[in-house]
């Protein structure tokens, strides 16, 4: 099953369109800012500035997000004229799950599959089972997806590449 870290499982509602499980502008902001260290960081250090323009995303709030994955040994810090952030780790290290714990929790569907003592329905009920078999997948791809692999699916998109194919690349931390 391929969820291709878009956590978008979406479903139809009426005519309004699509819904989407979504995941907080924490988590996904933050991804995007450990891809492109990753990315650029192999030339040194990648400047707050570089990723909120590349990114779209406003620098205060990416200075929230950088100290969150200092502090978790994501990325570290270079300081001076030419500093910025590397990452802390090799970029084939680091996986999605790993991102999206520091960022933002765990990922359930429903509280229920994380704690049982929040439903008096949890033992019995088949819906939980379905949520959890759920939840597992979204994680089992999250661990298995990792910030190589994803500036790889970037380069290959950005070059009309089919992703995953033809290439492979080293990308260090």
């Amino acid at each position: 099953m391929d969820l291709d870290f878009r956590l978008a499982t979406t479903w139809i509602s009426g005519n309004k369109g699509y819904k989407a499980l979504k995941l907080s502008t924490r988590i996904r902001y933050g991804t995007r800012a450990l891809v492109d260290i990753a990315r650029f960081g192999g030339d040194g250090p990648v400047s707050l500035r570089d990723i909120a323009r590349r990114q779209d995303v406003s620098q205060p709030y990416l200075e929230q997000l950088i100290l969150l994955l200092k502090a978790a040994g994501l990325v570290r810090s270079i300081r001076g004229a030419r500093g910025g952030f590397l990452l802390a780790k090799n970029a084939s290290e680091v996986t999605a799950a790993e991102i999206v714990t520091v960022l933002g929790g765990n990922i359930t569907i429903v509280d229920c599959v994380g704690d049982p003592d929040v439903c008096s329905r949890a033992e019995d009920c088949v819906l939980r089972d379905l949520w959890a078999d759920v939840s597992y997948a979204i994680n089992d791809v999250l661990g298995s997806t990792t910030l190589a692999s994803l500036v790889e699916k970037e380069l290959d998109k950005e070059s009309g590449r089919e992703p995953g194919k033809e290439s492979v690349r080293s990308l260090r931390g």
